[in-house]
C-alpha cells in the first residue's frame, strides 16, 4: 500500500517540512536542557492523558443506547471511528499528517473534542467523543509509526505516562475520570490540552529530522526505518497490541477494578477498593522498571506467568485472586516497550486499525458475556470470560514474538545522539506522579467516616432499594454528586443499588459502591463480584455489617440475578436483608427459581428481616405470594397495586412509614423507602395496622424528609424528586 511504505534507513523522509536538525527540539540533543526536557515531557504527559481520556470513554458513550433501549440500537456503529487509522494506508495521506502543521490542528481538534462533556445533547456528545477517537488514533498512527526514532520514542512514553497520570487522577477523584467530572474541570483540562500543543506546534516538535552531512559525515540523528523484509508479520503485531489494550483497560482501567474482582461477603470480604488500590498503582510501576530487563518481554515463559496470574485473579477469592492481579499489573507494563517496539515497525494505518478492531471486538466479547439475554448468539458467550483470558493472552503472546529484525531502541528503550531514553528525568516523573496517586489515597482516608449521630430512637431505622442505573442519568451524564445528595436527603439507614456494577470497561471502570460510602460515610457490600457477570447489586449501610453471602441465583435460561443476605448491627440488635435484582419478565422458569431460592432464605432467617427487592412481577402474581407466604413475610403496603418491580418486605419488625420518591432523570425507577422500628419483645410485639396520609397523626420521629414535599396522589412528573403514587404513608 503506497501510503504506508516506509522510508528507507538513510534515505530523506518524505516531509514537507524543512529544518536544521541543530535546531530541532527533541529529547536527546548534545546540549542537553534539563529543564527544556521536563518541559517536553510534561506536555508528553497532558497528550497522554487527553488520549486515555478520549480513548476509555468512548465505549460508555455508545452503550448509553443499547443499555437504555435493552437491545442493538445502531449506535454501535460509531466505534467505527476507533478504525480512522486505515484512512493512512491511501496514498499521501499518512505524509500529509505527518505535516507539522496538520500534525498540529489534528491534536488541537482531540482537544476541542473533550468539550463533548458540555454537549447540549447525548447524541451531539457521541459524535463529537467519536470524531475526537478517530482523530486521536490518527495522531498515533502518524508519532508511534514515525520514521523519527524520537518521535516514535516520545510517542511511547506520552502513553505510559499519560496513562499513569489517568490512574493517579482518578485516585482523587475516587475512581472517576477528572476530564468526564464537572464542566469545570473539563475546561481546565481542555485550556492545559490548547496551551501545550500551541507551544507543540511553536516548537517544531513534530519535525522529522532529515539526514544530514557534517564535514562530510552523517550526522547520528536521521530518520530510522526498517526495510520490509525485517518487519515484524503486521498481522500478529496488531492483534497483540489490540489486545495489550483491552487488557490493560479491562483489568487496570482504574487501579481499585481488581478488588471487585476477588470481593466475597462479610466478615472476611477481601481487600477493600479504598486502601488497597495503592499496590496495583505500585505493581503498575514496577512493572515499567522490570521492562528494562533485557530480554523480559521476548520470553514465552514470562506471558505463560502473566497468563496464570490473570487466571489466579479470576477464578481465586479474596487475597489469593488479588495476588495473582498484583503479578498480572507487573507482567502488563512490563510488556508494553517490547509491544510498541514490534508494532511501530509494522505499517502504520493497516496494523493499528486491526489493533483497534481487536479491541473492539474484545469489548463486544465482554458485554456478549453479561448482556447474552439480550443480543443474538449469546447463548454462546454466556458466562465464558475464560474463553476472552485465552485469547487475550494468546494474542498478546504472538504480537511479543511477531518476528522482524527490530534492534531494542528502536521505540521504546532509544538511544538518540548520546542520550539514553528513559533518562532519569522519565524515571523521576514517572515516580512522582505514582506518588501524587498515592498520597490521594491519604486524602481520602476518614478513620470516623462511620461515627455515627445519635438518635432519639436508636431502634428505628430507614431502609430502601433504587434501581441505580451505573450512576448515569437519563441522558447519560455522570449522576454521583446529584444522587448521593438524594440518598442523604432520604434519612436511609441500609440502601441496596440495583444494577450498580459500573466497573466493567464500557461503564466506565467506575466503583460507585466506594465512590457513595466515602461520600455518605456508609459500609459497604459489593456483590457478587463483578467477574460474575451480573450487572451488579450492592449494600450501602450507616451500621457495621456482620455478616453477609453473595448468591448468583438459579438461571438456566435467562440473564444471571445477583442476591445478597446479610446480617447488620442496628444499635445492638442484629437485623437481616435479603437484596435482589431478579431477572427479566420473559424467563418465567427463572424467575420462579429465583423466588424459591429467596423465600427460603427469607424463611430461614432467625432474626428480623427486610426484603428489597427488584421482583418485575405485579402484587399478587405467583413470584410475588412464593415470597410472602413462602418467605413469611409481609408487603409494606399491600394496598399499593402501582408497583412492577422494587418491592419492600419485612418480618418480626413494626411498620412506621413508606415513601416512593420520584427519580427526576436520575435513572429509570424511583427511590422506595421503608421505616421500621426494631421491636423491643421478639416474641411479642404488635405492629402498626392503621395508616395515615397526615404526618400530624404520628410522632415526628416517623416523619420523611419534606424536602421531597408533601403526599401526592398519583405517578407525578417531576423535574426535582419529591414524593408521589399516593406516598408517603405513615402506620401508626
Amino acid at each position: 500500500m503506497e501510503g504506508e511504505q516506509k522510508v528507507d534507513a538513510g534515505k530523506r523522509p518524505e516531509s514537507n517540512e524543512e529544518k536544521d536538525s541543530s535546531t530541532t527540539s527533541d529529547l536527546g540533543k548534545p546540549d542537553f536542557d534539563a529543564v527544556f526536557a521536563t518541559r517536553v515531557l510534561i506536555k508528553d504527559t497532558i497528550n497522554g492523558f487527553i488520549f486515555w481520556s478520549i480513548f476509555q470513554a468512548l465505549a460508555p458513550a455508545i452503550w448509553f443506547y443499547p443499555l437504555n433501549e435493552l437491545e442493538i440500537s445502531g449506535y454501535e456503529a460509531f466505534a467505527v471511528f476507533w478504525l480512522s487509522p486505515i484512512l493512512c494506508c491511501i496514498p499521501r495521506v499518512l505524509p500529509m499528517i505527518r505535516n507539522r502543521w496538520c500534525l498540529g490542528v489534528l491534536r488541537l481538534a482531540c482537544v476541542a473534542c473533550l468539550a463533548s462533556f458540555q454537549a447540549p445533547t447525548t447524541l451531539s456528545r457521541l459524535v463529537i467523543l467519536a470524531v475526537g477517537a478517530g482523530l486521536s488514533s490518527l495522531v498515533l498512527a502518524a508519532t508511534l509509526f514515525s520514521p523519527s526514532k524520537r518521535i516514535r520514542c516520545q510517542t511511547f512514553w506520552s502513553l505510559l505516562l499519560g496513562l499513569f497520570a489517568f490512574l493517579a487522577s482518578r485516585v482523587w477523584l475516587v475512581s472517576f475520570v477528572p476530564t468526564w467530572w464537572t464542566n469545570e474541570i473539563n475546561s481546565v483540562i481542555i485550556t492545559m490540552g490548547l496551551i501545550v500543543n500551541l507551544d507543540h506546534i511553536h516548537s517544531g516538535e513534530d519535525i522529522i529530522e532529515k539526514p544530514q552531512t557534517v564535514e562530510g559525515a552523517e550526522t547520528v540523528e536521521a530518520a530510522e526505518t526498517v526495510e520490509a523484509a525485517d518487519q515484524p508479520r503486521w498481522v500478529l503485531a496488531g492483534l497483540g497490541f489490540g489486545s495489550l489494550l483491552f487488557l490493560t483497560h479491562w483489568c487496570f482501567g482504574e487501579v481499585s477494578l481488581i478488588t471487585r474482582w476477588v470481593v466475597r461477603g462479610y466478615p472476611n470480604p477481601g481487600p477493600q477498593p479504598g486502601l488497597w488500590g495503592a499496590p496495583v498503582l505500585i505493581c503498575l510501576m514496577l512493572g515499567v522498571f522490570a521492562s528494562e530487563v533485557r530480554g523480559i518481554g521476548r520470553s514465552p515463559l514470562w506471558t505463560l506467568f502473566g497468563t496464570a496470574a490473570l487466571g489466579i485473579l479470576y477464578y481465586l477469592p479474596r487475597w489469593e485472586g488479588y495476588s495473582g492481579g498484583l503479578v498480572l499489573a507487573v507482567y502488563t507494563m512490563s510488556v508494553w516497550p517490547r509491544m510498541v517496539n514490534q508494532v511501530s515497525a509494522c505499517p502504520a494505518g493497516r496494523t493499528l486499525a486491526l489493533a483497534n478492531l481487536t479491541y473492539i471486538a474484545e469489548v463486544l466479547f465482554l458485554v456478549w458475556t453479561v448482556a447474552y439475554n439480550f443480543v443474538p448468539g449469546g447463548v454462546y458467550t454466556r458466562e465464558h470470560t475464560d474463553l476472552l483470558i485465552v485469547a487475550v493472552m494468546g494474542l498478546i503472546l504472538l504480537g511479543l514474538k511477531s518476528g522482524g529484525k527490530i534492534p531494542r531502541d528502536y521505540t521504546a528503550f532509544a538511544e538518540i545522539k548520546g542520550i539514553s531514553v528513559p533518562t532519569g528525568l522519565h524515571r523521576a516523573l514517572l515516580v512522582l506522579i505514582v506518588v501524587i496517586g498515592l498520597l490521594g489515597f491519604g486524602y481520602r482516608y476518614n478513620p470516623h467516616r462511620h461515627d455515627l449521630p445519635k438518635k432519639d430512637n436508636p431502634r428505628q431505622f430507614t431502609a430502601g432499594i433504587w434501581t441505580y442505573h451505573f450512576g448515569y442519568d437519563n441522558k447519560g451524564w455522570p449522576s454521583l454528586e446529584r444522587s448521593a445528595w438524594l440518598l442523604n436527603n432520604t434519612g436511609a439507614d441500609v440502601i441496596t443499588l440495583l444494577e450498580s456494577d459500573a466497573s466493567k470497561p464500557f461503564l466506565g471502570n467506575n466503583d460507585l459502591g466506594m465512590w457513595l460510602g466515602e461520600r455518605l460515610g456508609m459500609y459497604v457490600d459489593f456483590g457478587p463480584s463483578t467477574k460474575d457477570h451480573t450487572w451488579g447489586n450492592l449494600i450501602l449501610s450507616k451500621y457495621p455489617i456482620i455478616k453477609s453471602t453473595h448468591h448468583l441465583l438459579p438461571s438456566p435460561h435467562g440473564e444471571l440475578a445477583p442476591a445478597i443476605t446479610a446480617t447488620i448491627n442496628i444499635s445492638g440488635e442484629a437485623v437481616d436483608f435479603v437484596v435482589t435484582h431478579m431477572g427479566n419478565d420473559r424467563d418465567f422458569r427463572d424467575r420462579k427459581l429465583q423466588a424459591e431460592f429467596l423465600s427460603d432464605e427469607l424463611r430461614k432467617s432467625e432474626n428480623p428481616a427486610v426484603f428489597l427487592g427488584y421482583v418485575t412481577s405485579a402484587p399478587g402474581s405467583r413470584d410475588y405470594q412464593q415470597l410472602i407466604i413462602g418467605g413469611g413475610v409481609k408487603d409494606i403496603d399491600e394496598t399499593d397495586q402501582g408497583r412492577w418491580c422494587e418491592y419492600i418486605m419485612y418480618k418480626n419488625l413494626i411498620k412506621l412509614g413508606y415513601a416512593r420518591i420520584t427519580h427526576a432523570g436520575l435513572s429509570d425507577t424511583e427511590v422506595q423507602l421503608g421505616r421500621f422500628e426494631v421491636p423491643v419483645d421478639k416474641k411479642y410485639f404488635y405492629d402498626n395496622t392503621r395508616v395515615t396520609t397526615d404526618p400530624a397523626k404520628v410522632d415526628s420521629s416517623f416523619h420523611f424528609n419534606p424536602v421531597f414535599g408533601k403526599y401526592h396522589v398519583g405517578h407525578g412528573s417531576f423535574k426535582q424528586h419529591g414524593f408521589h403514587m399516593s406516598t408517603p404513608k405513615y402506620f401508626w
